[in-house]
C-alpha cells in the first residue's frame, strides 16, 4: 500500500487516538507522550525500524526503545498496529490486573517490548548496552560479503531522561565508543510534571550532546514526517551516535492541555479527549476505532519483516558453507546456550591456611571461565585492578581499531560511572550473544540500585562483581565500608547474592552465575585474604549451589548450636567451633553465602541443613543484622554489625566490633546455657 498525505495523516492519529483512548479507559495513565511523538514514532516504525512481529526474537532485528515509558501506550499502539501478538482487548486493558499492557512496559511480558522502561534514563542507556553488543558481535563474526550482525538501536528519549544523571553517564561512553547504530529521537517538548523545564533545565542540551561527541540534529518541524525522516537517514551515515532533538508539543491535539504539564500524567477526560478528535477530525466513536487503510499500511511490517528476515536467513545459511564453526558459534551464543564443557579447567584451590581475598580467586576463575566462554563481556567501573576483573586472553572494548582498543576486545573500560554500568550492562543482557557483567566496590552498589532492581523484574542474567565487602576494608573507613549494602541486596526480589567464604566457594559461585542466565547474580566479595578450607576435612564447596549447607559436625552425638556464616565470616566460626568442640559442645557449623540459593530448596533440605529442633543457633556476618532472625529463630542470636565501621588496619576493627574467637564462643556458650 502506498504512503499519502491523507493516509500518513491517518495513520499518525490512529496512533495519537488509540493511545489515548487507552489512557482514558483506564483512567490513568500519560496521554502527552504518544499524542505528541506519534509522528516521530510513525517516522521510526513505518520507514526505518527492520523488525518483523511474527518473530520478535529475530536475532538481526533493529531494536526500538521507549526510554520514557510512561508513553506505553504509543508502543503498546505500535505493537498491535504492525501485528505483533497483541489483540486490541489487550490495549482496552491497559493497566488492569492480569493483562498485556501495564502500566510501564515490562520485558518478557508484552510481545515485542525490548526493555522494561519508566525510571527515567534506563532505557536510554540500556540502549548503548544494547548498541555495544551489536558491534562487539558485529566485530567478531562478520566477513566480507556477510554482514550477519548489522541492525541499529532506535529511542525516543524525553527531557526527563535527558535530566536524569545515569543517561549523562551512558551517553559519554557511547560518545566515547563512537556507537554509530545508536540513533535517539528527543521529545524537546519543553514540559515536565512540575511545569516548564526552564524551572531547572536550561542548559543547551544540543552543545552538551555535541560535547558527548555525538551528532546533534535539530528538525525545525516536529509534524513533518519526511524532515524526521531525513534526519535519520543522516544519522544512519554517520559514525557516531545521534540524537536527533525534536521541538515537539506534550499532548499534541488537547484543545486545552496541549503543550501544558496538565497534558502528561493523567487521563484528559471525555471533554478534552473529544475535543482534540474534533479538532483533528477524529470520529468521536467508537473508542479504540482503527480505520481500516491504517490498520492494512501498519500491517504491511508483516510482509515486510517477514521478508527482511527470510533475506536474512538465506545469508546466513551461505554464511553456515562459508564459515561453519563461526556461525555455529554465533548460533549458539544467539540462542543463549552454553557451550560444552565450558566448566573444564575450573581452578581447585588446595587448602591453605594463609589463602587469598575471594576478589583474587574471583579473578582466577573468571580467567578459567574466559577460556572457555567467549560469550563473557564486561569490566568493571575504572577498578578493574582491584576488583580483579580484567580478562586476560582479550584486550578493551573501545572506539579505534588501532593499538589495543578495538570493538573486538571484551573488557570494557565503563569509567567511574556506576549507575551507567549498570543500565548498560542490563542493556547487552537484552541484546543476547553475550554473559555481561560489571564491577565495583560493595559499597558502590548503592550507585546502581536502579538497574540492579530491573534486572530482577526483567529476569535478566546480569552479573554483578562486588568486591571489598566489609569492614574488612580496612583504612579507608566507614565510607568505603559496606555495612548495610549486603541486606539491600538480599532485599530484592528475584535477585541472586552470593557471599562465598573461600576460593572454592567463589568457583562454584561464578558457576550459578553463569548458569542463572533468567536471574541476575551479585558476587560479594572480601579485599582480605580468607583461608582456603580443606575440603577433605569440610564438606566440599559445591554446596553453595544449594544456598546453605553443612560444612561439619564437631563432636560426637546430636548438635547442640548451629554457627553459621557467611564470607570472610565462615573461617571465624571455623575457628570457635573447634574451641568449643575442644570443651565438650557439639557443634554443627554452616556456610550461608546465599539467602535466595538456600530458600530455593525444599523444606526437607532446608530442615536438614538448619536442624528444626535445634534452638541454639548463632548468625555471625561483619554487617546489618536484619533479615538473619528468620535462620536464628526466636531464639538464636546474631552477631551482626549494625553501626558503621572505624578507619583502622582490618584485623583491628574485627576485634573490636566483636568478630572474634572469643566472642563468638562466649555468645555461643551463652545461647547453649
Amino acid at each position: 500500500m502506498k504512503e499519502t498525505p491523507e493516509l500518513q495523516k491517518t495513520a499518525i492519529n490512529t496512533l495519537r487516538f488509540l493511545s489515548a483512548d487507552g489512557v482514558q479507559q483506564a483512567n490513568s495513565g500519560h496521554p502527552g507522550l504518544p499524542m505528541g511523538t506519534a509522528p516521530m514514532a510513525y517516522a521510526i516504525w513505518t520507514r526505518h525500524l527492520r523488525h518483523n512481529p511474527a518473530d520478535p526474537k529475530w536475532a538481526n532485528r533493529d531494536r526500538f526503545v521507549l526510554s520514557g515509558g510512561h508513553g506505553s501506550m504509543l508502543l503498546y499502539s505500535l505493537l498491535h498496529l504492525t501485528g505483533y501478538d497483541l489483540p486490541l482487548d489487550e490495549l482496552k486493558r491497559f493497566r488492569q490486573w492480569g493483562s498485556l499492557t501495564p502500566g510501564h512496559p515490562e520485558y518478557g511480558l508484552t510481545p515485542g517490548v525490548e526493555t522494561t522502561t519508566g525510571p527515567l534514563g534506563q532505557g536510554f542507556s540500556n540502549g548503548v548496552g544494547m548498541a555495544m553488543a551489536e558491534a562487539h558481535l558485529a566485530k567478531l563474526y562478520n566477513r566480507p560479503g556477510f554482514d550477519i550482525i548489522d541492525h541499529f538501536v532506535y529511542a525516543i528519549v524525553t527531557d526527563g531522561d535527558l535530566m536524569e544523571g545515569v543517561s549523562s553517564e551512558a551517553a559519554s561512553l557511547a560518545g566515547h565508543l563512537r556507537l554509530g547504530k545508536l540513533i535517539y529521537l528527543y521529545d524537546d517538548n519543553h514540559i515536565s510534571i512540575e511545569g516548564s523545564t526552564s524551572l531547572a533545565f536550561t542548559e543547551d542540551r544540543g552543545k552538551r550532546f555535541e560535547a558527548y561527541d555525538w551528532h546533534v540534529q535539530r528538525v525545525k518541524d516536529a509534524l513533518d514526517v519526511d524532515e524526521i525522516d531525513r534526519a535519520i537517514q543522516a544519522a544512519r551515515l554517520d559514525p557516531r551516535p545521534s540524537l536527533i532533538m525534536v521541538p515537539n508539543i506534550i499532548g499534541y491535539g488537547l484543545p486545552t492541555r496541549a503543550g501544558t504539564a496538565k497534558a502528561h500524567g493523567e487521563p484528559p477526560g471525555d471533554a478534552e479527549l473529544n475535543g482534540a478528535k474534533v479538532k483533528l477530525g477524529w470520529p468521536l466513536e467508537p473508542r479504540f476505532y482503527i480505520p481500516a487503510e491504517s490498520l492494512a499500511f501498519f500491517r504491511q511490517a508483516l510482509e515486510r519483516g517477514a521478508e527482511q528476515e527470510r533475506a536474512w536467513q538465506e545469508k546466513f545459511k551461505a554464511y553456515q558453507a562459508a564459515y561453519p564453526e563461526l556461525a555455529a558459534e554465533l548460533e549458539r551464543r544467539l540462542a543463549g546456550k552454553l557451550p560444552d564443557g565450558w566448566e573444564d579447567g575450573l581452578p581447585l584451590f588446595p587448602a591453605d591456611e594463609k589463602g587469598m581475598g575471594t576478589r583474587v580467586s574471583s579473578g582466577k576463575v573468571l580467567n578459567a571461565l574466559a577460556d572457555k566462554l567467549p560469550d563473557l563481556f564486561g569490566g568493571s567501573a575504572d577498578l578493574a585492578p582491584s576488583t580483579s576483573t580484567w580478562m586476560n586472553n582479550s584486550t578493551a572494548f573501545g572506539p579505534a581499531e588501532s593499538g589495543d582498543n578495538s570493538h573486538e576486545g571484551r573488557n570494557i573500560h565503563f569509567g567511574v560511572r556506576e549507575h551507567g554500568m549498570g543500565a548498560v550492562v542490563n542493556g547487552l543482557s537484552y541484546h543476547g550473544g553475550v554473559i555481561p557483567f560489571g564491577a565495583t566496590f560493595m559499597v558502590f552498589s548503592d550507585y546502581m540500585r536502579p538497574p540492579i532492581r530491573l534486572a530482577a523484574i526483567s529476569h535478566l542474567g546480569s552479573i554483578w562483581v562486588y568486591t571489598h565487602d566489609s569492614i574488612g576494608v580496612g583504612e579507608d573507613g566507614p565510607t568505603h565500608q559496606p555495612v548495610e549494602q549486603l541486606a539491600a541486596l538480599r532485599a530484592i526480589p528475584n535477585l541472586v547474592s552470593i557471599r562465598p567464604a573461600d576460593a572454592n566457594e567463589v568457583r562454584e559461585a561464578w558457576k550459578v552465575a553463569i548458569e542463572n542466565r533468567h536471574r541476575p547474580t551479585a558476587l560479594v566479595l572480601t579485599r582480605q585474604a580468607l583461608p582456603t578450607l580443606d575440603r577433605a576435612v569440610y564438606a566440599p564447596a559445591e554446596g553453595l549451589r544449594r544456598g546453605a549447607y553443612v560444612l561439619a559436625d564437631l563432636g560426637q552425638g546430636k548438635p547442640q548450636l548451629i554457627l553459621m556464616a557467611s564470607g570472610s565470616e565462615v573461617s571465624l566460626i571455623v575457628k570457635a567451633g573447634q574451641q568449643l568442640a575442644s570443651q565438650g559442645l557439639v557443634v554443627r557449623l554452616v556456610s550461608f553465602p546465599s539467602w535466595e540459593l538456600y530458600h530455593d530448596q525444599d523444606q526437607a533440605y532446608r530442615d536438614s541443613v538448619l536442624l528444626p529442633d535445634v534452638e541454639a543457633r548463632l548468625a555471625v556476618e561483619a554487617g546489618v543484622s536484619l533479615g538473619w532472625h528468620r535462620w536464628v529463630g526466636p531464639k538464636g542470636h546474631v552477631l551482626g554489625l549494625d553501626r558503621y565501621g572505624a578507619s583502622a588496619p582490618a584485623n583491628l576493627i574485627f576485634e573490636n566490633l566483636g568478630f572474634s574467637v572469643a566472642n563468638v564462643v562466649k555468645i555461643a556458650r551463652e545461647l547453649v546455657h
